[in-house]
């Protein structure tokens, strides 16, 4: 079974701090590409930062390599977004993805998918 659990979403001010994780279940795979995406209400899913299996990571715009910094734990087969500086924009349901192909860290088209989380920043 190909599983993706997220955890770390939550409620936190504008100015503030969060950590989100992904925890990847199926060993079996060898994840080349995991990424975070977001959806906010009333707009389509967009990307937010990729990374490979060595650690090369992309973001979608610099100001958000900024603030944002995409990681990733292989033994623990986990991934994690570091979200500083956190803006009431940034409200969203967060996704996590992962992909065995390393053509994912180009096109951003993933196959495994997790469930999402709730980040919400208060003005």
């Amino acid at each position: 079974q190909v599983t993706l659990v997220e955890s770390g979403g939550g409620l936190v001010q504008a100015g503030g701090s969060l950590r989100l994780s992904c925890a990847a279940s199926g060993r079996t795979f060898t994840w080349l590409v995991m990424g975070w995406f977001r959806q906010a209400p009333g707009k389509e899913r967009e990307f937010v930062a990729g990374i490979t299996w060595n650690g090369e990571s992309s973001y979608f715009a610099d100001s958000e390599k900024g603030r944002f910094t995409i990681s990733r734990d292989n033994a623990k087969n986990t991934m994690y977004l570091q979200m500083n500086a956190l803006k009431p924009e940034d409200t969203a349901v967060y996704y996590c993805a992962a992909d065995t192909s390393s053509r994912a860290f180009v096109t951003r088209k993933y196959t495994y998918w997790g469930q999402g989380t709730q980040v919400t920043v208060s003005s």
